[in-house]
């Protein structure tokens, strides 16, 4: 029909012309408005889906943690212990926070009365969203797990248990203190953890005889109705070709939180290290944030169900040294937390 009109009737021929090339540019301006729109879609998504997290530096992590072991056994009431408490707090100063020093004099198991001080490092302090991360930074006093008897009475220089985990938070708040992320960070160094009863000990003992300095903090928080989305904990995370499993009570308080964590350690690459599997369930730190103060928390700690102890074979020895420690560990747990960090939007 349009092609006879062009023929009989050239005005008739010419409207439609009009009409048609009319249409095909209508029609290809909508094609390029809707590519335009999809292409800017795209574009922010990949902007909202990109986030710059700073480089976690194991060399300096390992440094951190060096220069605890230093001081000799972080042990309460000693001077190594309060010497070690400076440092921490100054680090935390220089990496730009606002630090609380919450001092107690707390009871132990066999009556002794320990000069204790939780260190806590603010970033971004008024932020109402806030990310909880923590690790115990005293050493057990005995090495009651000692293979030698004559070793049991020695302190322990704790350079994975206690050290490993401090270390990692120390560089981690080098970082923020240099590009804050969108949450605001709270890390605490809780004390008198590992001040439980030795093995030898024959009274009355519980499991609260651990952990004393963050049973004080959680009911005693440095600030007034502190709240925060979750918590990890950091415990024993430096040993060398070490495995964290989910940890039981992990997985009941805060399964989510463990998930996402595990989740980023696998996208980038540490699954060797993050085991999507079921491990152990232990009274540490975690329980009593969870319990007491209502942050719904988790524990990375290490786990080899191949020993005896469940952890590395220097557990609470004489044998848990900086020779025990690996930057690779280290820079799995650290990195892995730096993408959790940055990644949580407020």
């Amino acid at each position: 029909m349009f092609l006879e009109l062009i023929f009989h009737d050239n005005s008739v021929s010419l409207w439609f012309i009009y009409i048609y090339m009319r249409k095909i540019l209508i029609l290809l301006l909508t094609v390029i408005q809707l590519s335009a729109c999809n292409h800017a879609n795209r574009s922010t998504q990949k902007e909202e889906k990109t986030v710059n997290v700073p480089e976690f530096s194991s060399d300096s992590a390992y440094k951190y943690t060096q220069e605890q072991v230093d001081f000799g056994p972080r042990v309460p009431n000693t001077s190594a212990h309060e010497a070690c408490a400076g440092y921490l707090s100054a680090e935390l100063k220089k990496s730009g926070a606002e630090v609380i020093e919450q001092k107690a004099d707390l009871t132990a198991f066999d009556g002794t009365v320990l000069k204790s001080t939780n260190i806590i490092g603010s970033f971004n302090p008024k932020a109402e969203n806030r990310i909880l991360l923590f690790s115990h930074w005293d050493s057990r006093p005995w090495a009651d797990h000692d293979p030698k008897p004559a070793n049991r009475k020695k302190p322990v220089m704790a350079a994975n248990d206690g050290a490993s985990g401090v270390g990692v938070l120390l560089e981690m708040a080098r970082l923020i203190g240099k590009q804050q992320p969108t949450m605001g960070v709270d890390i605490i160094f809780f004390d008198s953890e590992d001040y439980g009863a030795p093995e030898s000990f024959k009274g009355e003992n519980s499991e609260e005889s651990w952990c004393l300095g963050t049973q004080y903090w959680a009911k005693n928080p440095h600030v007034q109705g502190y709240t925060a989305r979750f918590g990890i904990l950091l415990d024993m995370v430096g040993g060398k070709n070490a495995t964290f499993f989910r940890e039981q009570a992990s997985d009941y308080y805060a399964g989510s939180v463990v998930s996402n964590v595990w989740s980023q350690a696998k996208s980038l690459g540490f699954s060797q290290y993050f085991v999507d599997q079921k491990g152990g369930a232990i009274t540490d730190d975690h329980i009593y944030v969870n319990k007491i103060i209502g942050i719904p928390s988790i524990d990375i700690i290490q786990f080899d169900p191949n020993s005896k102890s469940g952890f590395g074979f220097y557990w609470h020895t004489t044998q848990d040294t900086m020779e025990n420690v690996d930057k690779n560990t280290l820079k799995a747990i650290g990195t892995t937390l730096m993408h959790v960090v940055y990644n949580e939007k407020v």
